[in-house]
């Protein structure tokens, strides 16, 4: 009898740690799926907001994506991704590195 319990005090034991250990790590790391997602979708160079630009684009962060915003107010819309090496602080490597991300 005295085996019995304490086999089923150490199952309860385990698994109330196995839950409790399971809750800490799947609130520890938390996911940001929203980025995740937009890595692998088009973004419109002629229609998208900074936000989306930014968190599109891989070397393209929210000062990066103004700047894309603003020279299309100036410009007008791009006529090719190629013209997005007009602006500021956006070169021909990051053109070629999001390259399959952007469209007109």
């Amino acid at each position: 009898m005295k085996n019995m319990i304490l086999v089923v005090t150490l199952i309860l034991g385990l698994v109330g740690f196995s839950q409790s250990t399971i809750a800490k790590s799947a609130s520890s790391k938390p996911i940001q799926k929203s980025s995740m997602i937009a890595k692998h979708l088009k973004v419109n160079l002629n229609t998208a907001g900074a936000k989306e630009l930014a968190e599109a684009l891989t070397g393209v962060g929210i000062k990066k994506a103004n700047a894309i915003v603003e020279y299309r107010k100036a410009n007008g819309k791009f006529k090719s991704i190629e013209e997005l090496a007009n602006v500021k602080g956006i070169g021909v490597n990051t053109i070629a590195k999001n390259h399959g991300r952007m469209a007109i």
